[in-house]
């Protein structure tokens, strides 16, 4: 037994090991595991510690009998159920790893407020946050979004308690919930930052306009192919262009570096510090490029450090910060009869897309449509599982069906793990697809090449492909969408729209079915499309980055002229 003296310096080991543990600092870890086990070597803490860095040094049998050796101790152990799960998701088996995290939370809910210390607390929330990431993986949109929220109602750090919020809010959209409850859930995300002191207001005088743009996807990530027309092709007389850097780097990052921008990197920086930057600068118009994606920069936006502040591109739905003015979008994404119900911005609508495809420097030529060679037709899907729900895999079972002669190719992370596999198996066959007439495909880097493979490729809904779809046009691969009834998932019909393949967009399920069975039965058509798809698509408003920025730079100039005008009438 522990005296009063013991257990105080047991609190300061274990709160030592937990820094530890954020820094990756495995060996500290277990001089801290070391330190408790000295003062009582049947510490389950202490051996618990133990098992974390066996388990962090891929010593999987270590931490298993030093796990075995606490519930020889005490078999309710929650630390040691937390680093039990920690391995399973090491060794990627998720329902076990799904499993073992709930045990770890229902255990932690159990205890009374009186029982319920402060580490337990810390243990539930990490445990929701791995719970989080693991659904995500698995195709469990619902349950991630579930688990990133009470992370944050329990979570005390404020920064901890806003990023878990953020990423409840991008779970979202892999799901379909009605619209009024999407908007009131990104506004109660304005109410985080209550009291987040704002940049003092600002009049700048510059002869050209300063536009700021800022992100943590500055590398390879779907946004770095909708944003080169912003750095390059930009008129160098009217406006002059920063970058805000947030992320990592690499090969991208420096082609990116190279073109007429001054280059910010601000990934070390705190919101506070990049807003203080941002405000030196005296940026004008400041426009984020991620929304609520992983790792955003919207705490530097909710201080204001621009006068006009602007989203778009990298995220399809509302920031619910009082502090952006304005929502990039266009005339398809955003039909003006449509209104502006689903954000707390204004609407930048651009009379055609609001985005505009660069494709990467080595792309591989499109071939032939695959069934000339294979006598079958080849749909196909390589977005991101978690996108495809129940509703969309009935209606692939639909139009495989009418399409008998045909198979479904499923490619991307999840298929890349026996139990990843296992799950979406397990869903085919539940929704009466067959098994045997889909091929699943792990992530490779050599994706494009296979999308020579794919006859037709099926979007999904109601979260679309964006860059995804882009790839599979200019692969020669025709996209069957269906259109949404939000920003978001109308950016994939906005993509066909701007492609001119307005054909292609379907208006309800039943049409989405009968357009890929009409397509797969018009062989002359598919084979005339995988031939002129690529030149098609490079001759259309979705890849004309002249007119882009004539329309970009246009909205600019407005929205900054308004902002003079309501300065002037302030005055």
């Amino acid at each position: 037994m522990l005296k009063e003296e013991q257990i105080k310096q047991k609190e300061r080991w274990l709160e030592l090991c937990k820094e530890f543990e954020r820094q990756g600092d495995f060996r500290a870890m277990r001089v801290c595991g070391r330190e408790i086990l000295d003062m009582d070597e049947k510490d389950c803490d202490g051996i618990c510690i133990m098992a974390a860095v066996a388990m962090y040094m891929d010593d999987m049998e270590l931490a298993a009998a030093l796990i075995a050796q606490i519930r020889g101790i005490k078999a309710d152990h929650a630390g040691a159920l937390m680093v039990e799960a920690c391995i399973y998701g090491k060794q990627f088996q998720l329902q076990e790893e799904i499993r073992t995290l709930l045990k770890v939370i229902c255990q932690v809910a159990d205890l009374s407020e009186t029982e319920r210390g402060k580490r337990d607390l810390d243990l539930m929330i990490q445990a929701l946050k791995l719970l989080g990431e693991v659904c995500l993986l698995a195709a469990m949109p619902e349950k991630a979004m579930d688990a990133f929220f009470k992370a944050s109602r329990l979570e005390k750090n404020i920064k901890e308690k806003i990023e878990q919020y953020s990423n409840g809010l991008f779970m979202m959209h892999y799901c379909d919930l009605p619209l009024a409850k999407v908007k009131e859930l990104h506004q109660y995300y304005n109410k985080l930052f209550s009291k987040c002191k704002l940049c003092p207001p600002a009049v700048h005088t510059h002869k050209k306009i300063r536009v700021g743009y800022i992100s943590p996807d500055f590398h390879q990530h779907p946004v770095a192919y909708f944003i080169e027309p912003l750095l390059q092709k930009y008129t160098k007389e009217r406006f002059k262009v920063y970058c805000y850097a947030a992320g990592r780097c690499d090969y991208i990052t420096n082609r990116l570096k190279k073109f007429p921008v001054v280059w910010r990197e601000v990934q070390l920086l705190s919101a506070e510090e990049t807003a203080a930057l941002i405000y030196k600068d005296e940026i004008d118009i400041l426009v984020d490029l991620a929304g609520h994606t992983r790792d955003n920069c919207l705490p530097v936006l909710a201080r204001k450090p621009a006068p006009v502040q602007v989203s778009g591109i990298g995220y399809f739905n509302t920031t619910g910060l009082g502090t952006v003015d304005y929502f990039l979008s266009d005339v398809y994404c955003d039909p003006p009869e449509c209104g502006n119900k689903e954000f707390t911005e204004e609407l930048l609508r651009l009379p055609h897309s609001h985005f505009c495809y660069t494709p990467g420097i080595n792309m591989p030529s499109a071939g032939p449509a695959p069934y000339e060679k294979n006598g079958w037709i080849a749909f196909g899907c390589f977005n991101n599982f978690t996108k495809v729900t129940d509703e969309m895999l009935m209606l692939w079972r639909a139009v495989m069906e009418r399409v008998p002669q045909s198979c479904l190719i499923i490619k991307g992370k999840i298929c890349s793990i026996p139990s990843g596999r296992a799950i979406v198996e397990k869903r085919l066959a539940r929704i009466g697809i067959q098994v045997k007439r889909v091929e699943l495909r792990p992530y490779s880097s050599d994706y494009l090449e296979q999308y020579r493979d794919i006859d037709i490729a099926l979007d999904t809904a109601p979260y679309p492909g964006g860059v995804t779809t882009c790839e599979a046009l200019y692969m020669g691969v025709p996209v069957v969408t269906l259109r949404g009834k939000s920003h978001g998932a109308r950016f994939g019909a906005s993509l066909l729209e701007n492609a001119d393949l307005a054909g292609l967009v379907a208006e309800s399920g039943a049409l989405y079915v009968e357009k890929a069975v009409h397509l797969a039965c018009n062989k002359k058509l598919l084979s005339k499309m995988h031939e002129g798809l690529r030149a098609q698509m490079q001759a259309s408003s979705l890849m004309n980055s002249n007119q882009y920025m004539k329309e970009i730079e246009a909205a600019y100039e407005k929205i900054w002229q308004q902002h003079l005008t309501l300065l002037a009438r302030k005055c």
